[in-house]
């Protein structure tokens, strides 16, 4: 069986026609389209691109936020067998060029919104003014494909036989350096798609909603996830917490995926209020703390707790912590302990290892006690290609035949992992290794339990004596924003003092900046490479 992610909505389209594939309902033009339009729609975006040139294998870049034409984007390239290379709308102009130039675009589908991107490029492009109108650009260039295919049908295009051939190209931020593609394939899309539908219990009255942006790593392959479960999606082009809690109360939401800092968010907007039906909140990027996981558990929403690399080196989560019964008779901070563990492999994944890499490229593994610390390989379906255009790069990143993540994690008795830092976020203070993801929220939840902090981030400055210290980068809950105005020094040495009974010296904030918010991803993953640079001119 040929296993290619354009089959799902084929198949939507032909068992369910009828049923609400797509909404985009808060644009100033509203749209919804059923699985059998929105399967139209996309066939006349394939035949189109094909007029425009487009050969198999060739990339398309798409420049939107999450709408109609995004979502159109991540079946319809496919299905014009070229490679859907999604950029991040909050990149800078120099950065988008870049990447333009490296993956080598031969199209751009790109919202109006987002036009001083790419000014001065000369790549042919279309205009979306996302508005689902005749005489919108976008929806000329989609009619332009129904003349063309000669009312050939599905029939008329080819699909793409191999299914180890590129799915999407999908490029870091450039925090580090140049961004770096990571390329994917149909067949790990396919898997990684199922993996996600079963892991997330998504189904046919399933209804999901676009929090997480599509053009981050595919969206997390979600895309395909709700298309194989035949699951309805809403489209909003902005993370706007009002207009999410209109959607969970009015729009019958039942899934959703963010990180912890949008879960954050969710809970403490003021529309916030206890849900009549539960709704399943997919999380990665950090681990939810205690406190938000009575937050969300108390207005009726379910953390799933996933992992995965989201360049997307393993197609986004690929693991998740398995709820076990006897965690219903634990404590609030007892479970929080457990859900905030990686877990075990997807069902559609290769089994995860936490090993030691020697010189030699030997693999060892680290015993299953829950202390020992090793570094988080895997292999198999779920990993990338490679990275485009860069086989150096790739070559160390799968040394010994797994691919290696960077993270840092222990294995406990049961098989399951738990992420103690970055490799890069290890912090070396005077000979000992200090892990910043245990001063933020480690096993007594450190830092985060302090009732006035909202979030917290910590990263390494450079001291004279030890070397390194930690520095923590602090929000304050907007509960308590206004018993510590003019005072912040008072709050530091409240923290501090809080730190104190918690934390060795060694791994105890030497500084504290109270900050009004975090500098966060498109996905709302705190930017830790911002903090480094902030620290680094201090």
């Amino acid at each position: 069986m040929l296993q290619n992610p354009l089959l799902f909505l084929l198949r939507a389209a032909q068992i369910y026609p009828d049923k609400i594939a797509l909404a985009h309902p808060d644009a100033k033009y509203p749209v919804v389209y059923t699985f059998a339009v929105w399967a139209q729609r996309i066939q006349n975006l394939a035949y189109s691109l094909i007029r425009a040139g487009i050969k198999p294998g060739d990339r398309v870049a798409v420049i939107s936020p999450n709408s109609p034409m995004m979502a159109d984007a991540c079946h319809g390239v496919l299905a014009a067998r070229a490679i859907l290379t999604p950029i991040n709308t909050r990149l800078k102009p120099q950065e988008v060029h870049y990447i333009l130039d490296h993956s080598g675009a031969s199209l751009i589908l790109i919202d109006e919104e987002y036009l001083p991107l790419i000014a001065g490029s000369e790549r042919p492009r279309i205009v979306c003014k996302d508005t689902g109108t005749s005489d919108d650009p976008y929806e000329e260039f989609l009619s332009d494909g129904r003349c063309y295919s000669q009312e050939r049908g599905w029939a008329g295009l080819d699909v793409e036989p191999d299914e180890n051939a590129g799915a999407l190209l999908c490029y870091t931020s450039g925090t580090t350096g140049r961004p770096k593609g990571v390329l994917t394939t149909l067949r790990g899309t396919y898997l990684a798609a199922i993996g996600n539908a079963f892991e997330g219990r998504i189904d046919k009255e399933s209804t999901y909603l676009w929090i997480l942006p599509m053009f981050h790593a595919g969206g997390w392959t979600f895309p395909w996830s709700n298309t194989f479960a035949f699951a309805t999606q809403i489209t909003q082009r902005t993370v706007n917490y009002p207009q999410i809690w209109k959607h969970f109360l009015h729009s019958k939401v039942t899934h959703y995926c963010g990180a912890p800092t949008v879960q954050i968010g969710i809970v403490n907007d003021p529309s916030a209020k206890k849900l009549t039906k539960p709704i399943s909140a997919i999380i990665a990027g950090a681990a939810p703390t205690a406190h938000l996981l009575g937050a969300l558990e108390g207005i009726g929403i379910k953390p799933i707790h996933v992992y995965g690399l989201t360049l997307p080196q393993t197609y986004g989560p690929f693991t998740r912590g398995y709820d076990q019964l006897f965690w219903t008779k634990m404590t609030l901070e007892q479970r929080s302990k457990l859900i905030a563990r990686q877990g075990h492999s997807f069902a559609t994944a290769e089994g995860v290892r936490v090993a030691e890499i020697r010189d030699d490229d030997q693999i060892v593994d680290v015993p299953r006690d829950g202390k020992t610390v090793g570094e988080i390989i895997t292999r198999g379906n779920l990993v990338m290609k490679e990275y485009f255009r860069d086989p150096e790069a790739t070559t160390k990143a799968f040394r010994g035949g797994y691919f290696h993540s960077g993270d840092l994690a222990v294995m406990h008795p049961d098989g399951s992992i738990a992420v103690v830092d970055r490799s890069k976020d290890i912090i070396i203070s005077g000979g000992e290794n200090a892990s910043s993801l245990a001063i933020e929220q480690g096993k007594h939840s450190c830092l985060t339990i302090h009732p006035h902090v909202l979030e917290v981030s910590v990263v390494a400055r450079a001291h004279p004596v030890w070397g390194e210290r930690p520095m923590a980068f602090v929000t304050i809950h907007p509960e308590h924003v206004s018993r510590w105005s003019g005072r912040l020094d008072e709050f530091v040495k409240n923290l501090m003092e809080h730190a104190k009974t918690r934390l060795s010296g060694f791994a105890r904030p030497e500084w504290v900046e109270v900050v009004p918010e975090l500098p966060k991803t498109s996905t709302g993953k705190i930017l830790k490479t911002e903090l480094r640079r902030r620290a680094a001119k201090l």
